[in-house]
């Protein structure tokens, strides 16, 4: 029976930690209970969120992006890049390889410190093709030349934008579709208040205020902003209509044309005069109402125009293209099918399961062929040929979907995450439920996709979403070969729930995960609270549900009529705890021990024979969440609960200190070497989205880390690729961001990630037919002589030229009919008259001198000689491999 223990409280000063004092009372304890449940009075500690000084922000970095993003991919003019939008940068991909080769990061405005950076549209300027205007929430249209990578000009408009375009004809001038305050609150929103403005790009002054600002009319919120291909007409969508207003009488304001559902795209025909129109119910129209404009001098004339109605998707159209000839015009919506539709006949082809819903459709123009670029709703970017309508490629990092619809399974369980040592990747959830990705953090690319639950990835019917199978747990063993999983599928209609155990073998040879046993209902219907593997190259598995019962798993070996040993998993063993249902499990370092957590009982097992070694008591009776061993030699367990940290000295069966936090603790993680642990937890509710750290050892119930992170976090595991004695961690934040967390958990600069210039060396270059044939050029690696320019002076009469007057990119500079007259006068000396007197007639014949039989150069030749030694060499290469090409032939 526990000894009880009466002490009188008083006061024990602790040593500062990195925040602020916190007051430590050692508490009256006592508690009869049966069995072997000792444990004397602990140190406590109790801390408030609101009590607390703000500690430093811990060093995290991602290795995700913000989210996908809605703007549709811009290609330049040659079509070898492009441009994506990603939070309030612009990011630009090589078209042959997806690489980032280039980062755009315009600085924070200054005016506006409170709006958000995040960009929302952009353009490739009209007249001069190698720069970009971007607009963003903070009202500031940029422009770049994406070439150099320079920022040339910024101009606030002070007002949120959404949309902007341009049109050759409309020289210095774009128009934008912009929040306005609201009358009441004053304020921007994005509700029903927008208005479509004419920007002068040239500012009177060196200020970064336009010159001129023309507002053309009101709309409700902006769903799509285009001009027409002549350039006389500009139309905009909003809501339930479409607003038109005819370039050449802007003052007259829009017409509106009424929809009957609310569009959500726009597109306009690139030929003829006539644009495309898509709505939340998935239908398609093409709107002829331009020739029947007339200029009126009333606004907001309502009008009904005559359409042409197209109808396949089941959701919303969220994005329309057309392609580059006008024939074609391509959508995308939830469904993840691209759906062609012929104009002139209606009809309609289809590439299906693209991967995900479909966000943005951009169509590239090159030298070969028209490609279709999707941007997905997992932030994959995938090309689709024109020519025989199948993908052709795909780039993506991380999947994950932030506006998934099924996002209210993952809310109520656990989240997915595991460090994979053996191929240094992460094993993460993907962009569907039922499927887990792996992540290679080094290369920053996807390795595979390992579809855990084999479902139909179809949308949802009408309004009902569909309840999709997804994975609930993972766990890795440490040798790295085993992987376990748990897929599941609950319904409330009468049926059985579906779960199943799944372990997944390690492929060494083809670096994948091959499934090598399933168990159905490893537990009943009853759901799988946890799964844990033990520790050594023969693991065993424990998994406990809510049936009460704790089920230990091990490998069995049988022979085969082949000769060859077949090996599956097979139940050892199962055991309860009273009535209790567990909550974790928790493996010892040499897997003689198991811990199980049931309400305030912490039950240790011998994992060879199951017999009950200790049961550990909650001091206060609090209902435990999780139970850890620390360090190597597991002395010590850490057990956690909801507001509260325990630990435990296994040897002398007592507590040794806790913790109390009047803040809900998310999880707690211990440090796969030492005994220190690390204690993740944050206030409840939404109004603090932050996340606070305490990292412990087990000598002292004073943290000797505090941390605090910006955002909130949904779970988190070990980072064990970094080093051994570091507390780096990989965690998933609410916004489904994925993150490395902790000391030294900056990742190195990588390419792209800052803006630099735009090489064309750069790209790779495609392998030509005679290099399959004969391989790479031996003359390949000779490096051609230039002539440096950086120390060419010219002289023009006496005069010296500045060596940096062609520095500047070739459209920056003045036309050359400027300049012709003095570059030219720079080069060439005229003729005197004493040289022109001795000139012959032009109708004259002149005998021409001789050619010398031998010719000098000056400097060393460029030119590779083939030695006799080499050309032997080849000479045999070439009839050895001849001769077996015609033996095979005949054989």
């Amino acid at each position: 029976m526990a000894a009880s223990t009466s002490r009188q409280p008083h006061e024990i000063p602790l040593p500062p930690s990195p925040t602020n004092a916190v007051k430590f009372t050692k508490k009256q304890n006592s508690r009869k209970g049966k069995g072997k449940e000792n444990f004397s009075a602990p140190l406590e500690a109790t801390t408030s969120w609101d009590d607390l000084v703000p500690e430093p922000d811990w060093e995290w970095s991602y290795l995700t992006d913000p989210s996908a993003s809605k703007v549709p991919p811009i290609f330049t003019k040659d079509g070898k890049y492009f441009f994506s939008l990603v939070g309030s940068s612009v990011k630009i991909h090589s078209v042959t390889t997806g690489q980032v080769v280039s980062t755009l990061i315009a600085p924070r405005s200054t005016s506006n410190a409170t709006s958000s950076d995040l960009l929302t549209t952009a353009i490739i300027n009209p007249h001069n093709n190698f720069q970009l205007i971007t607009g963003s929430l903070d009202g500031r249209l940029v422009i770049w030349d994406y070439v150099e990578a320079i920022l040339l000009q910024m101009i606030d408009i002070s007002q949120p934008i959404h949309y902007i375009c341009a049109h050759e004809s409309w020289r210095d001038t774009v128009f934008v579709a912009a929040s306005r305050p609201s009358k009441k609150t004053k304020t921007y929103g994005n509700d029903d208040n927008a208005v479509v403005l004419r920007v002068l790009l040239r500012a009177r002054d060196s200020t970064s205020m336009s010159k001129e600002i023309l507002p053309i009319g009101k709309t409700r919120f902006p769903t799509g902003l285009t001009l027409s291909p002549s350039g006389s007409w500009l139309v905009a969508t909003a809501g339930h209509k479409a607003y038109v207003a005819a370039t050449s009488s802007l003052t007259t304001g829009f017409i509106k044309y009424v929809s009957p559902e609310r569009l959500t795209c726009l597109a306009f025909h690139p030929t003829e005069e006539y644009f495309a129109t898509g709505d939340d119910k998935g239908n398609i129209r093409l709107w002829y109402c331009l020739n029947e404009v007339q200029p009126v001098t009333s606004r907001g004339v309502e009008k009904k125009a005559q359409t042409t109605t197209l109808h396949w998707h089941a959701h919303a159209v969220s994005s329309i293209a057309f392609t580059s000839n006008g024939s074609y015009l391509l959508s995308g919506g939830e469904e993840s099918v691209l759906v062609i539709w012929q104009i002139h006949s209606g009809k309609k082809e289809f590439v299906p399961r693209v991967g995900a819903p479909i966000i943005t459709v951009s169509v590239s123009k090159n030298d070969k062929e028209e490609e279709f670029l999707l941007g997905l709703a997992d932030a994959t970017y995938v090309f689709v040929s024109s020519g025989n309508l199948k993908i052709s490629r795909g780039y993506s990092r991380i999947k994950l979907d932030p506006s998934m619809p099924h996002q209210t399974t993952f809310e109520r369980t656990h989240v997915p995450l595991a460090v994979h040592s053996l191929s240094s990747t992460l094993i993460l959830p993907s962009s569907h439920p039922s499927s887990l990705q792996v992540y290679s953090p080094s290369s920053s690319k996807l390795v595979s996709e390992l579809e855990v639950s084999p479902s139909n990835r179809v949308s949802r019917r009408d309004e009902k979403p569909v309840e999709p199978s997804f994975v609930e747990h993972t766990s890795l063993s440490s040798s790295g070969d085993w992987l376990a999983t748990i897929d599941a599928r609950y319904v409330d209609d009468g049926f059985q729930n579906e779960i199943y155990l799944k372990l997944w073998r390690w492929d060494v040879k083809n670096g994948r995960w091959t499934l090598n046993t399933r168990i159905d209902h490893p537990h009943g219907p009853h759901r799988v609270t946890c799964i844990s593997f033990s520790s050594g190259l023969k693991p065993s598995l424990a998994t406990s549900g809510e049936d009460g019962a704790v089920k230990i798993w091990g490998l069995k070996l049988t022979k085969a009529k082949s000769e060859t040993v077949d090996e599956f998993w097979v139940a050892r063993s199962t055991s309860g705890f009273r009535s209790e249902v567990p909550h974790s499990a928790a493996w010892s370092q040499d897997a003689s021990l198991l811990a199980i957590t049931f309400g305030p009982y912490v039950a240790l097992y011998d994992s060879m024979t199951n017999d009950l070694y200790q049961t550990l008591v909650s001091p206060k009776g609090n209902t435990n969440r999780s139970a850890h061993f620390l360090g190597k030699e597991g002395r010590y367990l850490v057990v956690a609960g909801e507001h509260s940290v325990t630990l435990w000295d296994l040897i002398t069966q007592t507590v040794r200190w806790s913790y109390k936090a009047l803040l809900s603790i998310i999880q707690v993680v211990p440090h796969p070497v030492t005994d220190s642990f690390a204690v993740f937890y944050t206030s409840p509710g939404q109004e603090r989205q932050k996340t606070r750290i305490l990292i412990f050892r087990s000598a002292s119930p004073t943290p000797f880390i505090a941390r605090s992170l910006p955002f909130r976090i949904r779970t988190v595991a070990p980072y064990l690729l970094a080093r051994s004695s570091d507390h780096i961690f990989v965690g998933i934040t609410r916004d489904w961001d994925v993150a490395l967390l902790g000391d030294s958990s900056k990742q190195t600069q990588k390419e792209g990630s800052i803006a630099t210039g735009i090489i064309s060396s750069s790209i790779p270059q495609k392998r030509t037919l005679f290099q399959d044939i004969f391989g790479k050029a031996a003359f390949a690696e000779i490096p051609s002589t230039t002539i440096s320019t950086s120390e060419t002076q010219y002289t023009n009469h006496g005069k010296t030229m500045n060596p940096n007057a062609f520095a500047a990119p070739a459209y920056l500079m003045p036309a050359f009919d400027h300049i012709f007259d003095q570059i030219i006068g720079g080069f060439l000396q005229p003729r005197s008259d004493d040289l022109r007197t001795g000139l012959p007639p032009d109708d004259e014949d002149v005998d021409m001198e001789e050619e010398s039989a031998a010719i000098a150069f000056d400097g060393v030749s460029s030119v590779r000689v083939v030695s006799q030694e080499e050309m032997s060499l080849l000479v045999t290469l070439f009839r050895d491999q001849s001769i077996e090409c015609m033996f095979s032939i005949f054989h």
